[in-house]
Parts: structure tokens; sequence; C-alpha cells
């Protein structure tokens, strides 16, 4: 006859094999770490077989740690209530759980971890309306993305969102900044205006800190990107324009009566995909071709084209403005593309609120919540 003994503890005998399960371990105190973490303790049992695991688990959620006492168990919900049970393992089985411990709560989160894209507006092209020569682009808004920021939940961080430069005759006017005050480390320059004298704007890209060489008009300072292309012979007839400096690349420039191209914007993927921002605008020629704009939104030139407006850069990418162009004039720049602040964040570690004054929208793809703020100035919080 075969004979069993389910009593934990004891051999459980099956013909001529044996096993012995370890007795369950008794429960400790349980402890909340942190918003997401708690430890527990236990002791094990003196008698019976020897165990090699002691597993804790959650209740709610039966979320696991492993280990001496006390274990550790990550992975819990901030401000949640929870109890635990230990149970011993080898390599025979488990023992029951343990009694349950003590009830916890675990802790309120009051930071959160983000990522930030901030995009400045881009500036707007020249308005070219004096004979054949050409007008320079405009330069791709300011391009920063930081990683790893750290948001205190409850405060109010105030943001902006630059415009584009306006559209006019003459020099294209500068890009607005964008800014997240107490986040990034600075306010984010918008690209500069294209010159009507033939010289492309500088872009305010490049992550805010590739030193460049100004070299005429409307140009951006040194810091703030890469500068736009040279143009032909300023005022000379059929010289062609330089094309505006993108968030990573210049503008190129003019040759002879052919407006030089925008240069090319960067890419991000903050959102989920890959999109390119800030990009250059084209320049116009004289009485050949016009530049084209820069990936991530910048404007084309305008050659001899009625009524001569270049242009615009894309809203929301900071792409910089085309050049117009029309003989005899007046023509008008196409105006700067918008920018765009964009945040990132666990979904777990709060609920941001969008303020008065600001234009956003937030998704959801569940593990993480995307926060895109298209326009104005204004508060945003997290709680």
């Amino acid at each position: 006859m075969t004979t069993k003994s389910l009593k934990t503890g004891s051999s459980l005998a099956v013909g001529n094999s044996s096993a012995a399960f370890p007795n369950a371990p008794t429960i400790g105190t349980a402890t909340a770490t942190g918003a997401t973490t708690a430890t527990v303790t236990y002791t094990a049992a003196t008698l019976g077989a020897t165990a090699t695991t002691f597993t804790a688990t959650s209740t709610p959620s039966s979320l696991t740690g492993t280990g001496a006492s006390p274990i550790t168990v990550s992975g819990l919900t901030a401000s949640t209530n929870y109890t635990f049970t230990v149970k011993a393992s080898n390599t025979n089985g488990d023992s029951p759980n343990s009694s349950a411990s003590n009830q916890i709560t675990t802790d309120v989160v009051t930071t959160l971890s983000l990522d930030a894209l901030v995009i400045a507006g881009g500036g707007a092209g020249a308005g070219r309306g004096f004979g054949d020569n050409g007008g320079g682009g405009g330069g791709g808004g300011g391009f920063v993305y930081q990683t790893g920021l750290s948001a205190t939940k409850n405060t109010n961080y105030s943001v902006s969102v630059g415009a584009g430069g306006a559209g006019a005759a003459g020099n294209g006017n500068a890009g607005n900044n964008s800014y997240i005050t107490g986040l990034t480390t600075t306010a984010i320059g918008g690209g500069a205006g294209g010159d009507w004298d033939t010289v492309g704007g500088s872009g305010s890209g490049a992550n805010g800190n590739t030193t460049i060489t100004v070299n005429s008009g409307n140009n951006s300072t040194a810091g703030q990107g890469n500068r736009g292309g040279n143009g032909g012979t300023p005022n000379a007839s059929g010289s062609g324009g330089g094309g505006g400096g993108g968030a990573s690349a210049v503008g190129s420039n003019g040759s002879g009566q052919t407006g030089g191209n925008g240069g090319s914007g960067s890419s991000n993927s903050i959102t989920g995909s890959s999109v390119t921002y800030a990009g250059g605008g084209g320049a116009s020629g004289g009485s050949s071709s016009a530049g084209t704009g820069g990936s991530g939104g910048g404007g084309n030139g305008r050659n001899y084209a009625s009524p001569g407006t270049g242009g615009a850069g894309t809203a929301n990418l900071g792409g910089g403005g085309g050049c117009g162009n029309i003989s005899g004039g007046p023509a008008t720049g196409g105006s700067g593309g918008s920018g765009v602040v964009i945040l990132r964040y666990l979904t777990a570690d709060g609920t941001i609120t969008i303020g008065a004054g600001l234009t956003g929208t937030t998704a959801d793809d569940g593990s993480h919540k995307v926060t895109t703020i298209t326009a104005g100035t204004g508060n945003v919080s997290w709680a």
C-alpha cells in the first residue's frame, strides 16, 4: 500500500520517493519606505524543512519581493493602503502564507521626473522688392531637449510658447522666446529674421549652446545656434540670398541668381514618433530659382511671383519663414512658425493642470503622459 502524509513540514512518501516542505514563517512588521516601496520583516520557522527562498506578497495588487528579512517590495502605488504575507519555499514546494502584516500607507509623491522639449518661434524671411536681388530666409527657432528634470508637485511653473516672427517688407522679424521657468536653465531664443540685403537669418537651435560667427544684419548673437548662409554680393543685380540657419545645420549660401536653402532642423521622439523641428527658411534669388525651406517646418523662398510673399514657417515646429520677392515690390517675407513646449512624464506620477493663458492637450499611452502646449504664457502644475 502507498502512504501519503500531507502535513506541512513532514515527509510526503510515494513509493520510494520523499519530499519535505518548509513551514510558514512568522510575519513581522511592514514599513512604507517611499511612495512606491515598502519593507517586510519575518522570522523563519525553526521546525520543518529548510527554506531557500522567502517571498513577500502585497494585498492589493499581488506585487512581490524576495530575499532575506527585511524584504523590499517595489512597484506600489503612492498614497495606497497595503498589507503583506510571506511564504517560504524550497525545491520541493511552498509553505502556506504567513498571517497578514500590519497595514501601511505608501508615501505621497512630492516630486516627479520629466523630459522637456522647448522650441522657440522661427524668424521671418526678408521681404525683397527692389529689382532682382535676393533676400535671406528666416532662422529656425531655438531647440532644447532635456531629460530627467525634477518638478515639485503643487508648484507653479511658468511656461511660454514663442510666436514666430511676423512677415514684413524689408528685414525679417525675429521669433519670440519659449521657456519653462525653473525647469530648463534659460529661455530659448527665437530664430533671427532674414536680411533683405541677401544674408540669411541665424537659427537659435543647436541646443542653445553653439557659438557662431555673426556675419551681418539680423543674424543672432553668439551662443544662439547655427547661422544663416551668406548671400551673394550685397546689392548686386541678380545676387541670391542666403538660406536661414536650422537647428542642426547652417543655411546654404546664395549662388549667382539662386537663393540658398534653409538649414535642416533637428528630430525628436518625445511625442512617441519622430518629428523634425526648427528648420531654416529658404532665400529668394535673382531671376533664377528660390531656395527651399529646411526640414523641420522651414518656409520656401519665392522668386518674382505675385504677390511675392515668402512661404511661412510651420506652426508649432518653429520653422523660419522664406524670403518674399517681387520686382518693384513691395514684397513680404514669410512669417516664422510658432514654437511649442512638450512635457513627458510617468502616468502614475501625477496629473497636470494647464493654467489660464495656455493652450495645450495631454495624451496618455498607459505608461506615460505627454502634454503639448501650443500657444500662450501661463502656469502649469502637477498634483
